[in-house]
């Protein structure tokens, strides 16, 4: 038992018609009438792969693959958005978007149950794989996705060729030891960076640009942290160097995308304090922030839109509820893998387990 709800698919499975995954809510209601967004489709991907038990899992990850396939333009170029009437908008193409689909894709194809699944996944990937970015997160979306098709296919020569382009993009820490990010300011989803470094590094076997991903996560923990330890993450409007805190509004999607750079963190190092940094994001989720609000709804699964100055945005967009779900999923995951390596170790020196 741990102190992070059970991971659901049902608000996920509500915001998901036969077209794809609507964007908005309103509160727990989907807002079919502002369409449906690539990225979504994308992390939805995703995020199903780590929740394959739950009925809804396989009609999402379909869902989500065949709109995808949908909007797939050419080589490594998406549609952004899909509006309510069908047709695509004239957002022009994202390189975020394209890269978040890289990352469902690439997820699905290494971890999907559903043969049919795992087999377009990895079709399509290879079509877009071509898709490269000065843009750091739109890389690093896509680096995650090629190292997951490397799991399962060590010799795919397009993910090969992506991880080494990635591994010259990504940047990592600069010297200035009062500001060690490699941007001016702390914008969205930061902890992504230091999180595809480090799978890149781990790939190549490249210690140097493992110990500087390590070293940049290390300083955005610290950074993100507030009284008492707590996770106060940079909010929309970024953070910059002597910018107080707290700041709002702060996005789930911080918390989602430092819960998974300190788990592999975790992984690659076996630090348990690196477990702990991941129990810190999710505990972000269920009151352990800035104004001790729950950042989700019990009643639907679904996660709110964001922390505010007094309280809460109590919509329920796929976005927030698809980080919501992951970081669950992922806090639990290695609270596990923490615990069965402390019995190990407790079972090398003899010693019973508790």
């Amino acid at each position: 038992m741990t102190r992070w709800p059970q991971p659901s698919l049902r608000h996920l499975a509500q915001l998901t018609d036969d077209v794809g995954i609507v964007e908005h809510a309103r509160i727990g209601q989907p807002r079919r009438d502002l369409g449906y967004c690539t990225d979504d489709a994308g992390r939805l991907l995703g995020v199903v792969t780590r929740c394959t038990e739950q009925p809804a899992a396989r009609r999402l990850a379909t869902v989500a693959l065949a709109f995808l396939q949908r909007a797939h333009d050419c080589g490594g170029t998406f549609h952004l958005r899909l509006g309510a009437d069908g047709r695509w908008t004239d957002d022009p193409p994202s390189d975020d978007a394209a890269g978040r689909a890289l990352f469902g894709l690439g997820t699905a194809a290494s971890a999907a149950p559903w043969p049919e699944v795992a087999a377009g996944a990895l079709d399509l990937f290879d079509a877009a794989a071509g898709f490269r970015s000065p843009h750091p997160r739109a890389m690093a979306y896509a680096a995650l996705g090629a190292v997951a098709v490397l799991d399962v296919v060590p010799g795919h020569l397009r993910a090969r060729g992506l991880v080494d382009d990635a591994a010259v993009l990504l940047p990592g820490p600069v010297s200035d030891p009062l500001w060690r990010w490699p941007e001016p300011r702390l914008t969205y989803a930061n902890g992504l960076i230091p999180d595809a470094a480090l799978a890149v590094a781990a790939v190549r076997r490249d210690r140097c640009q493992a110990r500087d991903a390590l070293a940049l996560l290390e300083w955005l923990v610290a950074e993100e942290r507030h009284e008492g330890g707590r996770f106060s993450f940079a909010p929309v409007g970024g953070r910059g160097r002597g910018d107080a805190k707290p700041g709002f509004d702060q996005q789930p999607v911080e918390a989602w995308a430092m819960a998974d750079a300190c788990a592999r963190a975790f992984a690659h190092t076996g630090d348990h304090g690196w477990a702990d940094e991941v129990a810190r994001a999710a505990d972000w989720f269920v009151g352990d922030n800035d104004v001790a609000a729950c950042m989700f709804d019990p009643t639907t699964g679904g996660g709110f839109d964001g922390l505010e100055r007094d309280g809460v945005n109590r919509n329920q967009g796929a976005e927030s509820t698809l980080a919501f779900v992951a970081t669950m999923a992922q806090a639990r995951a290695v609270h596990r893998q923490a615990q069965a390596a402390s019995s190990s170790r407790r079972a090398d020196r003899g010693l019973s387990t508790p």
